[in-house]
């Protein structure tokens, strides 16, 4: 290795940022706009806490550009579409894919691949938040995933200060978006890890207020990444 590169550099991402419905797509959704702009459509808090990350290390937050309920940029396939999408024409569905899917997931790939370039190692944290699961932080990896494994152990050790319910699930079922990324880049170098916070935090204050919870996950991951690299 170059002598010159840093040992770890981060990238963050987030899939379910917004509820936005582009104006094409608005007739879809007359009526159920409720539905759009609650838990199904979108991750309230997620894009706050990646925000918050992408300023932490200073690096460009890749993330999503409109609500899940058209095109769920983390599924493949039919998962993707949700009972309102689902009813679209495929060729209107074709050109969500490529407008959205694939420009999310090149602009990825190229964020992937100049990381990897220039560092040794590169951890990618997936930011999600999560309804019905009230104060706890969950912190999922990939089978056989050695790096991102001692990763987020190392996080969760220092998260265990602030008194919270933190749980690593090694072997954890991945998404499509996960599982495509993952094939790509080598388990050695590419750790990838995906965050799930309970929603409790950003809309209730419960069990801790949002900002108390947001620096920990800061400041703690930044411990961590220097606990593993020594």
């Amino acid at each position: 290795m170059d002598g010159g590169k840093q040992m770890t550099t981060y990238l963050f991402s987030c899939e379910n940022a917004t509820c936005a419905v582009p104006e094409a797509h608005r007739e879809l959704f007359r009526g159920s706009e409720e539905v759009v702009t609650s838990t199904e459509g979108w991750e309230p808090g997620a894009l706050n806490l990646a925000q918050g990350f992408a300023m932490k290390f200073r690096t460009p937050l890749v993330h999503g550009d409109l609500t899940r309920l058209l095109i769920d940029l983390e599924k493949d396939g039919d998962a993707r579409w949700s009972r309102f999408s689902l009813k679209l024409p495929e060729a209107t569905q074709g050109k969500l894919v490529d407008r959205h899917e694939r420009t999310y997931r090149l602009l990825l790939h190229q964020r992937i691949a100049e990381d990897l370039r220039r560092h040794e190692t590169l951890l990618h944290v997936m930011v999600h938040t999560v309804p019905g699961t009230d104060g706890i932080v969950f912190l999922e990896t990939v089978e056989g995933a050695g790096l991102a494994e001692q990763l987020a152990a190392a996080w969760r050790s220092c998260l265990l200060g602030m008194d919270l319910d933190v749980r690593h699930s090694k072997g954890a079922v991945q998404t499509g978006l996960g599982t495509h990324l993952a094939a790509e880049y080598p388990v050695a170098r590419y750790a990838q890890m995906r965050l799930r916070v309970s929603q409790s935090f950003f809309l209730e204050g419960k069990p801790l207020r949002w900002e108390t919870l947001k620096k920990g996950l800061l400041d703690s991951l930044a411990a961590a990444v220097k606990k593993v690299n020594g």
